[in-house]
């Protein structure tokens, strides 16, 4: 394991740790307050699921079903879960994109990082000059950035 990334695993692991990133599901009311509209209309959808049912003789047995099933439907919309980042994910296009997505092109590193890397006396002095080159043209850096980085040092 190069520098680069010995200390890109060291942020992706600081940054897990700070956010809370460790994949457990947690109970969250995020849902309703980020989709009160469609809480509500799940309620009352239920309710006028319930209503028919009730009133129709050949459905009445089977109220007790839909009712479980809404329930267990509902607790998923109740919990957040918060995917845990991994340096083995950067640039795999795979099943765990639909999880986490692309987080290592969204996400921009911290600028410690940079300079961790630009006084870090185990980098080559070409690997900081293409740092600095990158910081110099795009600004803010992604975790792909400084990934790209690390395949080619090394």
């Amino acid at each position: 394991m190069t520098e680069i990334q010995r200390l890109l695993t060291e942020t992706i692991n600081d940054l897990n740790a700070r956010e809370k990133r460790d994949n457990k599901p947690r109970f969250s009311i995020s849902f309703i307050r980020k989709h009160p509209g469609l809480f509500l209309a799940m309620y009352a959808a239920l309710l006028a699921t319930l209503a028919v049912m009730l009133l129709s003789e050949t459905l009445v047995d089977s109220v007790w079903l839909l009712v479980v099933l809404f329930v267990v439907f509902n607790v998923f919309f109740f919990f957040d879960v918060n995917p845990r980042y991994r340096y083995e994910d950067i640039d795999v296009l795979d099943f765990r994109v639909c999880y986490n997505g692309e987080w290592y092109n969204t996400r921009f590193v911290p600028g410690q990082l940079i300079d961790n890397i630009l006084h870090s006396p185990s980098v080559a002095a070409q690997e900081k000059e293409k740092l600095q080159k990158m910081v110099a043209t795009k600004g803010e850096l992604s975790f792909y950035d400084v990934f790209t980085l690390s395949r080619t040092a090394g």
